[in-house]
């Protein structure tokens, strides 16, 4: 095998980070390696996911519905060059077009699986409720529901199609466990993400911050995030300096409205920043929120917010979810999901001893290098490449 190799990453809809930004961290790590990588993609929106670089080297094409989505297969598939194909997600429009490519090239394909699909639509429990009517109503009515590439019953194909992979690489215990596979976290530019180069009492001056206590969210809420019970903690302690800082906002939904029209005392709500800008906002914060819920979506993820404040070497409170306990091992702040009383007690306890909180961040920057850095991610990718 060639040393250095091209690689062609497939993600799926590049008009959202759904794969994008495992896509650009995978990326990261194989440049790293010596590989040149290009990002391929559909766009099922208007306009590319707006936090990739404008001087990101992206290929896109316009995504559609069926039928009208197989020509856009066509077009993209005369974009995969690699000598290995990487698709992100058992999508049909990522790993189902990277198995067409195989079949045509003979070239292998690697599939990378940083979710459980199908668990956004109930997990092993869905299935589709076939009738002749049914079909036909789905497969033909303009905008009917089998029109969608990203429709469950395809994930379901998709899931059953996970062997034709020649790897597979997952970023959870819980995805190893279900699909196999080797373990690739997800890393962090530990030298951008680099607490020594930000001064946190100028961020929180810059981003109007300096009067609060800061408990930070740097991400999209959604309800399995579990920040109404960040926000109700919030109420129990009522201190009004206290305030929970979102950075970015929901693209999905107005759920972050939702929060705003209950809480919105407690709410400060900063804009999404490029990747380059980010350090500098999470210097900002006295503590790194990341309240999961229990439910099969959370249990497979590995929440990148975790690595931001561990990589700022900020305290970071966190829940009893999926793999949050092995990723902070005993640098973090655990409680319960669903439990706001121990919230509450645990912002206390740490403002408390904010001195003690502030080591145990620097024990996790030090965590953060060593097992979930771009290196750290680079060293894995380097067994997979090598045994294809």
């Amino acid at each position: 095998m060639k040393k250095h190799l091209k690689i062609s990453l497939l993600v799926w809809n590049l008009s959202t980070n759904d794969g994008f930004v495992r896509a650009s961290l995978l990326q990261k790590a194989l440049n790293k390696l010596g590989h040149q990588v290009d990002i391929i993609g559909f766009l099922f929106g208007n306009e590319l996911y707006r936090a990739i670089p404008h001087d990101a080297k992206i290929h896109a094409i316009k995504g559609s519905t069926y039928p009208s989505f197989f020509l856009s297969v066509s077009k993209i598939l005369q974009l995969i060059n690699g000598d290995i194909i990487y698709a992100i997600k058992p999508q049909p429009a990522s790993f189902g077009v990277g198995l067409l490519k195989k079949l045509y090239t003979g070239k292998p394909i690697i599939l990378d699986i940083d979710d459980w699909e199908l668990s956004w639509h109930g997990g092993d429990k869905w299935h589709y409720d076939f009738t002749w009517k049914q079909l036909a109503r789905d497969l033909l009515k303009k905008g009917g529901a089998l029109t969608l590439p990203n429709h469950p019953l395809y994930l379901q194909w998709m899931e059953k199609l996970v062997k034709q992979a020649n790897a597979v690489t997952v970023h959870t215990n819980f995805l190893q466990q279900r699909f196999g596979g080797i373990f690739v976290p997800n890393g962090k530019d530990t030298s951008l993400f680099d607490p020594t180069r930000y001064d946190a009492d100028a961020s929180r001056n810059r981003y109007g911050l300096s009067a609060y206590r800061v408990l930070m969210f740097p991400g999209a809420p959604r309800p399995y995030k579990g920040l109404e019970d960040v926000l109700i903690a919030l109420d129990k302690i009522n201190q009004p300096d206290l305030k929970l800082v979102i950075v970015g906002g929901s693209p999905y939904d107005n759920y972050d409205e939702q929060l705003t029209q209950k809480w919105g005392h407690w709410i400060i709500k900063l804009p999404n920043y490029p990747a380059d800008i980010m350090p500098d906002v999470i210097a900002a914060a006295h503590i790194i929120v990341v309240p999961q819920r229990d439910t099969p979506e959370t249990r497979a993820q590995f929440p990148l917010k975790l690595t931001d404040g561990m990589a700022m070497a900020k305290p970071v409170l966190s829940t009893f979810v999926g793999d949050i306990p092995e990723i902070l091992g005993d640098t973090g702040y655990l409680v319960e999901p669903n439990c706001p009383e121990q919230i509450a007690d645990k912002i206390q306890l740490i403002f408390q001893n904010l001195d003690l909180a502030n080591a145990q961040g620097i024990k996790a920057r030090k965590r953060c290098i060593e097992k979930y850095s771009i290196e750290a991610m680079a060293i894995n990718l380097d067994s997979v490449i090598a045994r294809l």
